[in-house]
């Protein structure tokens, strides 16, 4: 149980940093999945996580590999 707070500070995905780094805001995001902005924002301070599904339809959308999406992946 003393683990469940550690586990929800965590930083598991990179959706911010990805947005930054491809010149996007998260209300840009959340027009092209559809999504209220107030989730997107959530997502990107690791409030709460989006599915893998939609991982995937990100990374399509921004052109990047679903691996830059989440931290301790590394690609290169």
């Amino acid at each position: 149980m003393g683990n469940s707070k550690h586990m929800k500070s965590q930083k598991i995905n990179r959706l911010k940093v990805v947005l930054v780094e491809n010149g996007k805001t998260g209300k840009w995001l959340a027009e092209q999945i559809g999504k209220n902005e107030a989730t997107v924002s959530r997502w990107c301070s690791n409030k709460i996580q989006p599915s893998l599904d939609k991982l995937v339809k990100i990374a399509k959308i921004l052109n990047v590999d679903p691996r830059q999406h989440i931290n301790g992946c590394n690609n290169e």
